[in-house]
């Protein structure tokens, strides 16, 4: 839900309509002379969905046949991990 008001409001308000944003989640519209001039909004965490990710790897070039050589050489000689008491 957003609430509007003025922008005198806001700027009296400023600290109270922050904390109303971070711990609530509540949505402003400010407003100069009746007009929204600005959205005060919770910060969205930046998101990259399984689809996103899809996309990325498509779009990025194949390795070559002798990237996969060096990386099977290189798993074939890796010693093993030691085992743990976990």
């Amino acid at each position: 839900m957003e609430s509007h008001i003025s922008a005198t409001e806001a700027a009296r308000h400023l600290s109270d309509i922050l904390n109303r944003v971070v711990y609530r989640r509540e949505e402003f519209v400010i407003e100069r002379r009746g007009e929204p001039v600005c959205r005060i909004v919770p910060a969205a965490p930046p998101r990259c969905t399984l689809a996103d990710l899809s996309e990325l790897l498509s779009s990025i070039p194949k390795p070559d046949p002798a990237f996969w050589d060096n990386v099977e050489a290189l798993t074939k000689n890796q010693a093993p991990v030691p085992e743990t008491s976990w």
